[in-house]
């Protein structure tokens, strides 16, 4: 009897102890883990060198081309708007004021700021009302090309010229001669719809299920066509870069007729770029490619758009010698080979594999549907079957290994940059293949009809983040979703003051 208790007690005690141990490990996990509160990161500009800005949202009216002139939206009445150019490390601060009658914001196209200087309305602060100012300030940690612009009722906003660039230079400097900021887009000049509405075109959005874009009908260079412009000047022997923005709703194919080199894709560099020989650098919105070649002497030419509408030839620009003994012209080559990004230049190592263990892996399935819930019919794109706000968030735990798949299945047969906040991400596959070359590290990525891509990122930015297609017809029609950190404590509350429209 004595013997069969003290094994009971035994038991007890070792039962006890070891539910004890259990719960102190699963508090102390709690602690320290990934149930810990988390909170958006603060930019510390303590020491650092301030470039302080001033950008003005205002109307003015904007010479496209020598005859058509539009009523646009600006920062600081020019498109794009004043380019902001600062090194690496220094804090980037800017007032922006807003004059035009609908509430505005900047969101820092690209940059891993902190959630609360992202400037989505609704999300991390309320837009702009009109006579009002807001002060954005972070540090510019991460040098590249990137690009401001509104993130309220952006579809239109964006559509009317309310962007502008930032280039944050790296510390050691550029190494270049001569630096230029192209930013490429598209505008629509009332004719196609005025055509359509005297019933000489009939329907020009297409078919019901077909994406049609035949509207825009004046593409241009810096918010000018080809003939209200002024050419690049170089000199023999200059090493230039060239960095192209897209901020148009259309994927732009640029047929550079020189050997060229991508040197940096979404700002971020390309490992030992290869040579591309006379082809197409194809540009979607959101993206950025800076480019570099040698000014060899050899005779001027010209950057143009390929395809097959008649606003092609307006979206070019010549690059001139300054000496005046050079006066040939190069001719194109017939090559139309476009630059692949999975082969920019040489293997190195990388952040992720394909190999490597990720705490979440998500899916996203791309795709277009028919809109009846306003009661007239209409294209809406949805990730995973819905369109936002019913598109489930991704969930993260701070420092999680994100995996992504993204298939683009959509029934219009349209294509789908797709832009993450706050976060670069590695490309690790394309339609299955693991990619072999340079890491291809970008915070856009265009995805085509039926193509598939395999994208990682570390969850190291606490906010609630927008992941949403770039052509904002698509995202302002349901392909939006969001990444939603754990236990990620809110510093901003939508009280209803203003009508936010992240979109």
């Amino acid at each position: 009897m004595k013997k069969s208790l003290l094994i009971t007690f035994i038991v007890l005690t070792y039962l006890i102890v070891g539910c004890t141990q259990e719960e102190t490990m699963k508090e102390s996990s709690e602690q320290n883990g990934k149930t810990e509160k988390v909170y958006a990161k603060e930019e510390n500009t303590k020491g650092k060198k301030i470039n302080e800005f001033t950008l003005t949202a205002q109307e003015k009216e904007w010479k496209l081309s020598p005859d058509k002139t539009i009523q646009a939206l600006t920062y600081n009445g020019t498109v794009p708007g004043e380019e902001i150019r600062v090194k690496e490390g220094e804090v980037v601060k800017v007032h922006l004021k807003n004059t035009i009658k609908e509430p505005v914001t900047i969101h820092w196209h690209g940059v891993p700021l902190s959630n609360k200087q992202d400037g989505i309305p609704g999300v991390t602060q309320d837009a702009v009302p009109q006579g009002e100012t807001y002060t954005y300030e972070f540090v510019a940690n991460h040098p590249g090309t990137y690009w401001y612009h509104t993130h309220q009722n952006g579809v239109e906003q964006m559509d009317k010229g309310l962007y502008g660039t930032l280039i944050v230079e790296p510390k050691e400097g550029t190494n270049v001669d001569r630096d230029y900021t192209l930013v490429v887009d598209e505008w629509e000049s009332g004719e196609k719809e005025e055509e359509s509405n005297d019933g000489h075109m009939g329907d020009t959005h297409g078919s019901m299920m077909e994406h049609d874009m035949s509207s825009y009908d004046i593409y241009t260079i810096n918010g000018k066509t080809y003939d209200n412009s002024k050419p690049l000047v170089v000199r023999k022997g200059d090493r230039v870069k060239l960095r192209f923005i897209n901020a148009g709703y259309m994927v732009h194919k640029l047929h550079i007729p020189v050997d060229y080199r991508v040197t940096h894709v979404d700002g971020q560099k390309v490992n030992e770029p290869r040579k591309n020989e006379g082809t197409l650098l194809e540009i979607a919105p959101g993206e950025r490619y800076d480019i570099e070649f040698k000014a060899d002497g050899e005779g001027n030419f010209t950057i143009d758009r390929h395809g097959e509408s008649e606003a092609n030839h307006k979206m070019r620009v010549d690059v001139v010698y300054e000496e005046e003994s050079i006066t040939n012209q190069l001719n194109h080559t017939n090559s139309l080979e476009t630059v692949d990004i999975t082969k920019l230049g040489e293997g190195a190592t990388a952040p992720f594999s394909l190999d490597d263990e990720f705490d979440i892996e998500y899916e996203m399935d791309l795709n277009a549907t028919m809109d009846m819930s306003e009661g007239d019919m209409g294209m809406a794109w949805t990730i995973n079957g819905e369109t936002f706000p019913e598109v489930p968030p991704f969930k993260v735990n701070k420092n999680d290994k994100v995996k992504v798949t993204m298939k683009n299945d959509s029934r219009d047969n349209s294509t789908h940059p797709m832009h993450l906040h706050g976060h670069f991400f590695q490309v690790l596959s394309k339609n299955g293949e693991p990619l072999k070359g340079a890491p291809i590290i970008k915070d856009t990525l265009n995805v085509k009809p039926g193509e598939t891509y395999e994208i990682a990122f570390l969850a190291d930015n606490p906010g609630d983040w927008l992941f949403h297609c770039h052509d904002l017809h698509h995202a302002s029609n349901g392909m939006v979703t969001m990444v939603k950190y754990t236990n990620f404590q809110p510093f901003y509350e939508d009280n209803g003051k203003v009508d936010n429209q992240p979109e």
